[in-house]
């Protein structure tokens, strides 16, 4: 697939992510409400130039780097400064959503998208119905909201994975791996709304996803790559092999969703185990 240059709202998403920020977080640093973080991301306010310097300064890029991100551009090797969190990429708090998102995951649990109704989601967040179409149109664009959330979260888990062993691509990716699986294990509720529910997308709102998703697995694919032109892996066709370990990691919730009994850390291990086994990986020491 070809690179791309994206808007500077569109880079301005994908470098958050990449940097493991939220959209409060970041509309924090800069000085505005997130409702104007969150529309000059979507292309539907101007940038000034004093903006774009303090998004590309509150980001750690020059303003003009900032117009030419890449779609297809991931970053290569993992952000050393995320080697300072250590393994903290295995612990888990509570999801960065605000009570109305909350609410939204607890109602297409409960009720599934057609059954959960606007009023029922303000209800549960105890706001007022006004309050959430100020911030969001409806439930697609609360899905969308779930679905960025994840994957922000998700993302800085992986790099900072990756970051404990920068100098060892095949541990790397192990890592990783465990890392994605640990994310759709933990945040199983959220995960398993999104996997059920991204197909009531409308196109631009499910591409938002699909992309931060693909910038993901791109970050797998080069890894892969890496170990295999190091000959720590043996597979053919490293590309495809990530893509499929992926996938396996996403389907997650799918296979515990609705069960009894929640997977564990061990499942994670197991995938991660898996993975490396699907990579024809030689001699791998685990952590």
């Amino acid at each position: 697939m070809a690179e791309q240059s994206l808007g500077v709202g569109e880079s301005v998403r994908l470098l958050r992510v990449r940097r493991g920020l939220t959209l409060r977080s970041l509309a924090k640093v800069v000085g505005v409400s997130v409702g104007t973080m969150s529309a000059i991301e979507n292309g539907k306010v101007a940038v000034t130039i004093d903006r774009l310097r303090q998004l590309a300064n509150a980001l750690g890029v020059d303003a003009a780097a900032l117009m030419d991100v890449r779609s297809e551009a991931p970053v290569v090797a993992a952000d050393p400064s995320l080697a300072s969190v250590g393994q903290r990429w295995r612990e888990f708090g509570p999801l960065d959503l605000d009570p109305v998102l909350e609410a939204a995951v607890e109602a297409f649990s409960e009720v599934g998208y057609h059954g959960a109704t606007m009023r029922m989601i303000a209800d549960a967040a105890d706001v007022g119905i006004a309050g959430i179409y100020r911030h969001h149109q409806g439930k697609k664009q609360l899905i969308t909201a779930i679905g960025e959330a994840l994957e922000v979260d998700a993302a800085w888990r992986v790099e900072a994975a990756a970051a404990d062993f920068r100098d060892d691509p095949a541990r790397a990716f192990g890592a990783m791996v465990e890392a994605l699986s640990l994310c759709q294990i933990h945040r199983l509720e959220p995960a398993l709304v999104i996997e059920t529910e991204l197909r009531r997308l409308d196109e631009l709102s499910r591409e938002r996803i699909v992309a931060l998703r693909h910038a993901m697995t791109r970050r797998f694919e080069v890894v892969a790559t890496a170990a295999t032109e190091l000959g720590q892996f043996g597979t053919s066709s490293p590309a495809g092999t990530a893509r499929t370990v992926v996938a396996l990691c996403r389907a997650l919730p799918l296979r515990f969703g609705g069960g009894s009994a929640l997977p564990g850390a061990s499942v994670a291990e197991e995938y991660a185990n898996l993975a490396l086994l699907m990579m024809m990986a030689s001699k791998v020491q685990q952590n």
